[in-house]
């Protein structure tokens, strides 16, 4: 008995290395674009360190998904997090802007493959009575890494260097790699389907032109060019001939028949409302903490740090009630603090103190945790070991649309919110409006650009971005009080015990 608990326990050790690392991998390497620029130039190449990887991880989350359905989950995690080292030990040595580019989208391909598996192996291997508590682990990691990212970001590239932004993921990987490669053993029993290729080809070319025109759009090209709209229709096209592939086919990639299940249903509509929510105050609060009230990166980091707790609370605490309480019981008053919390963050002036900001977070960290984590157990307990990877990796795909699609419309709001009130604070200074007009934000967030700055300007600077800031939580509220409502698709569905876990006597047995 002592053996079984203590593979099982290794093998969850590696897969919540293996989500820390994943999930944590935009935000951690977001504080270091300006430091990799520098070395390596290629200014007008830099939206490509995201998009590289957005790209080849958001296609790849189904259709990985659905392998390991097919083919069991192993072979399809251990490629995973092998092709994800790959990519980072590759994206430390890049010379240039092109390179880092080509193998951040190495890295997406294996970073596709962590996240949904990870969490459908966990349905495998627990037992349904520790179900919650695992779970609960899971969401909580989730949430860490996302706030612990840009402060780790910041310290390696200020004392490190940013290639070892990139290093960093190689220790981890490797424990990760050798904890489930030789501790998790799966059942055999895997139902062989026919691969949905036609659903394969229409999709990755979809979420390539969807990612290409969500982050080039407003900034290498204008909302309104030929390369972005172009892009907007072609996705469209593709997602559309998609859509008809699947409902042909006999094993589709996503099944939209799982949509008719009310809790996945549910759990997917308010995963991508709490994302697109969640995602925008983690990146926007450090904005104002550094370019309202002069902190530094790390300064930014420490005051997410509040979020990060209250989230690592909540989330095993979301996932030991669902086996008793309904997940509409759990995620309701869940939503309804998280609202509260953003509400809070559209108080935000530029007095305001550290406490009273980090009292906010820490509201918003306690009412996200539970979605972390009963979230993506109410999308796959709907289902069977037969569809349970497929029911995950969509639950995960839905969920990092929404970040993407909500950082990037939030961010269009927040720039024109900017350069309006620079009009409106420079009003009758024209030659001092000309200079600042078509400002970029972030250029007041450096310490050394600030200390430039006359402090009449700047201080009128501080006021433009604190405004902007704060109306854009204004707007993120749409997505916080939406997922309080749709919270009630869900019914009154509660965890209930898997039809069948195949791997978890193989696991335990050894």
């Amino acid at each position: 008995m002592e053996a079984k608990q203590t593979r099982l326990g290794l093998v969850v050790t590696g897969l919540l290395l293996g989500i820390f690392v994943s999930s944590m991998d935009n935000t951690i390497v977001a504080t270091a674009t300006g430091n990799i620029v520098a070395h390596l130039g290629g200014i007008d190449k830099i939206l490509w360190i995201t998009a590289g990887y957005l790209m080849t991880e958001m296609s790849g989350m189904p259709i990985f998904g659905k392998l390991s359905d097919m083919y069991g989950r192993k072979r399809f995690y251990v490629f995973g997090i092998a092709v994800f080292l790959l990519g980072s030990i590759l994206c430390g040595t890049a010379q240039n802007m092109d390179q880092l580019a080509l193998y951040r989208a190495i890295q997406g391909v294996g970073g596709g493959a962590l996240m949904p598996i990870a969490f459908t192996i966990i349905f495998d291997v627990v037992p349904p009575q520790q179900m919650g508590k695992f779970s609960g682990m899971f969401g909580a990691v989730f949430g860490v890494s996302s706030i612990v990212g840009p402060l780790l970001g910041s310290y390696i590239t200020d004392h490190f260097g940013w290639r070892w932004v990139f290093y960093i993921n190689v220790p981890a990987g490797i424990v990760t790699l050798i904890l489930v490669a030789f501790f998790y053993h799966e059942s055999r029993r895997h139902v062989r389907q026919v691969i949905d290729w036609f659903g394969v080809v229409t999709l990755v070319p979809a979420i390539v032109c969807l990612t290409f025109s969500l982050e080039f759009g407003g900034n290498q090209y204008a909302w309104n060019s030929v390369q972005i709209i172009g892009g907007f229709l072609a996705a469209a096209l593709l997602f559309a001939a998609f859509a008809v592939a699947e409902a042909k086919a006999k094993e589709p990639i996503v099944s939209f028949s799982m949509f008719r299940n009310r809790v996945f249903a549910g759990a997917n509509f308010v995963g991508v409302m709490t994302g697109a929510a969640f995602v925008v105050a983690v990146v926007y609060i450090p904005i104002y903490v550094q370019g309202v009230r002069g902190g530094s990166a790390v300064n930014a980091g420490l005051e997410l740090l509040p979020m990060m707790l209250g989230s690592s609370i909540t989330a095993p605490l979301g996932g030991q009630l669902a086996s008793r309480l309904s997940y509409r019981a759990i995620l309701f008053p869940a939503c309804l603090v998280f609202s509260f919390g953003i509400y809070l963050l559209t108080t935000l002036t530029p007095d305001s103190s550290t406490l009273q900001l980090m009292a906010y977070m820490a509201i918003v960290g306690l009412g996200i945790g539970p979605s972390f984590s009963v979230g993506g157990m109410a999308a796959m307990s709907e289902f069977d070991a037969r569809d349970r990877g497929a029911a995950s990796s969509t639950n995960s795909f839905i969920r990092e649309l929404g970040m993407t699609i909500g950082i990037v419309i939030l961010g269009v709001l927040q720039k024109n919110v900017f350069q309006q009130q620079l009009k409106t604070q420079f009003a009758g200074m024209a030659r001092v409006s000309s200079s600042f007009a078509n400002m970029d934000p972030r250029a007041i967030l450096l310490p050394q650009t600030r200390a430039q700055i006359p402090g009449v300007i700047l201080s009128k600077l501080v006021h433009a971005l604190s405004t902007s800031v704060t109306q854009t939580m204004v707007w993120d509220l749409i997505p916080a009080i939406l997922s309080v409502v749709l919270v009630f698709w869900m019914g009154g569905g509660r965890f209930r015990q898997p039809a069948t876990q195949p791997a978890q006597s193989n696991t335990d047995a050894g």
